[in-house]
């Protein structure tokens, strides 16, 4: 294959295409939970995968696992649940059967903002989609999204 094959540059136009929908619809979230809650989306993100957590066996998720969840660096996860819990959103504590280990919980008042931004979420990513539907080349990447089934989330390990 070359550089000008039809197939890479089909790939390419893809890959550019899935860039640029994901880019419009990060964007257009970012501005209403900024606007509407003063989070942004990785905050937004971090505090969703956090909620989920539970206090049973493997209920509550290792600072990598956390990391993949969000998709950043475990020093860029660490660094966000550091300003996370400056805001009084999250709370870290050791794991009461390892010392080594910590645990991060979303605070009441972080549940409560999770709470008041879940809505602004989901209406800008349907607002987000709807607008790059009416864009050819981005038209089929939506439907794409509308029709995948929910990702499972994450297994939750035992960080004890």
């Amino acid at each position: 294959m070359t550089a000008t094959d039809p197939a890479l540059t089909a790939l390419a136009n893809g890959w550019a295409a899935l860039c640029l929908l994901h880019g419009r619809i990060e964007t257009h979230i970012e501005r209403a939970l900024q606007a509407g809650h003063g989070l942004s989306v990785r905050e937004y993100s971090l505090l969703d995968v956090l909620s989920r957590q539970h206090d049973g066996e493997g209920g509550h998720l290792q600072m990598k696992q956390v990391a993949d969840a969000v998709v950043l660096s475990q020093s860029a996860t660490t660094r966000l649940v550091a300003r996370l819990e400056d805001r009084g959103l999250l709370s870290r504590y050791l794991c009461p059967t390892d010392r080594r280990g910590i645990y991060t919980d979303v605070s009441d008042t972080g549940l409560k903002l999770l709470q008041e931004a879940r809505p602004t979420n989901a209406t800008a990513l349907r607002e987000a989609l709807d607008e790059a539907a009416r864009k050819p080349e981005l038209a089929p990447l939506v439907t794409a999204v509308e029709k995948n089934p929910a990702p499972r989330p994450p297994a939750l390990h035992s960080a004890r």
